[in-house]
């Protein structure tokens, strides 16, 4: 059966894999398939075991904090409501999606088409379901929010005595979960599972689906795709006018998103501002290097290593490039892979927050920097999601293909 490679669009023959078998483009070494420690029904039970721990992870308190006979508890949507409350709706609503609305929509979808399919139920829906379910892969967060409020705990307790509550328990351990479903989901076998690959004629133009890498004949450009549903198209729509305009959004913002305080505390009279690098320089003098240096490489270098990456992949398009072909569709996997890491800090500030509500004595509100980082975050990985890595293996071919073409005439 032939696919056609993600990243550069090469038609590569596949088979079904076994052991600890995987396999990779020939072209750009994209691991296109994995066997070892694949299996449909691990992952629905992952799936499934995330999404109902969600519930209690979502209603019941994470953690509480004490300070002079007086104590506070946060939930998951404490921190958004109070982020709201503090007139900062957009910053709340981008936490609201990503944190809880979106890992409950994901977990849910994902093990009713997980359950289709070792049911052998093959419903007409079924391909536009766990497209979706995919795409939402990268949009909730239950793991980054849980390294959030981690961070966002071991900050608090610096200074004030805190315990883990239930909820708190509830959520680790849907957060792990999740985690585990990326790592058992076999995404190949559930596609071969809700429709066969198709097997390419000698001679046939054809193009791949851009979402399931299903091979259709070229004449059906524009018709949805019969596995899952997208539109057919060679490439993705007007990827580089997209790819650059979020980025340079995202590079605009950036510089507020720095430069502008994060949060704003209220501590016995004194008004404290932190941005991001007083942050890392906070849990550094608390002797907390190890998360010091995970926000620094997550808030500060992972945005503006994504910003230069999507510059290059741009640049590499308009300028037909053919060096470093493979290196930059690694680069791009692990800039799209990565991006969603850098809204630790986000979530940080939605888990302490609803914490250091005491009248008179301490008090902690979001500020202008967190809602423009919030946007950077999001804005970037928009634009590696428009971005179609296949254009720069077809920049390299046309910059190569007149050359051959005046050959051709001279011969």
């Amino acid at each position: 059966m032939t696919i056609g490679c993600p990243e550069c669009g090469a038609l590569e023959d596949t088979a079904a894999l076994s052991g600890r078998m995987l396999a990779r483009c020939s072209v750009c070494h994209y691991p296109l398939e994995r066997a070892s420690g694949r299996s449909i029904g691990a992952a629905l039970a992952c799936s499934l075991t995330t999404f109902i721990l969600l519930l209690p992870g979502n209603l019941s308190p994470l953690m509480t904090v004490h300070m002079l006979g007086a104590e506070r508890s946060a939930q998951l949507g404490s921190g958004i409501a109070v982020i709201w409350r503090d007139g900062f709706p957009l910053l709340a609503i981008v936490l609201g999606l990503t944190g809880i609305a979106l890992p409950m929509a994901r977990f849910s979808a994902l093990s009713i088409v997980l359950s289709a399919v070792l049911l052998g139920r093959r419903a007409h829906w079924l391909g536009r379901c766990y497209r979706w379910t995919l795409w939402l892969d990268a949009w909730a967060m239950p793991d980054v929010y849980l390294v959030g409020c981690f961070v966002g705990y071991t900050r608090v307790t610096q200074e004030l005595t805190g315990s883990i509550d239930a909820g708190g328990y509830c959520f680790i351990a849907a957060a792990f979960m999740s985690m585990l479903t990326r790592a058992t989901l076999d995404r190949r076998t559930v596609w071969r599972a809700i429709a066969p690959e198709r097997q390419v004629t000698p001679g046939e133009r054809v193009l791949s689906c851009t979402a399931c890498d299903l091979i259709a004949p070229i004449g059906e450009v524009g018709r949805p795709c019969p596995r899952c549903g997208l539109r057919l198209r060679k490439r993705k729509l007007d990827a580089i006018a997209r790819a650059a305009a979020l980025s340079v959004a995202a590079f605009v913002l950036a510089f507020p998103a720095n430069l502008f305080p994060m949060t704003t505390s209220f501590e016995l009279g004194h008004t404290v501002s932190h941005r991001i690098i007083d942050g890392v320089a906070e849990l550094f003098q608390a002797g907390l290097w190890p998360f010091g240096i995970l926000i620094f490489c997550t808030s500060i270098a992972i945005p503006f290593v994504k910003l230069a990456g999507m510059a290059w992949f741009i640049a590499s398009v308009l300028r037909r490039s053919d060096r470093h072909l493979r290196t930059k569709t690694f680069v791009y996997r692990l800039i799209d892979e990565l991006g969603r890491w850098s809204n630790i800090d986000v979530f940080t500030i939605a888990a302490f927050v609803p914490l250091i509500r005491f009248d008179g004595i301490a008090n902690a509100r979001p500020a202008d920097g967190a809602t423009a980082f919030a946007l950077v975050v999001i804005l970037t990985m928009a634009a590696s999601r428009a971005f179609d890595p296949r254009l720069m293996w077809d920049a390299a071919q046309a910059r190569h293909a007149p050359v051959r073409h005046a050959q051709a005439r001279q011969t």
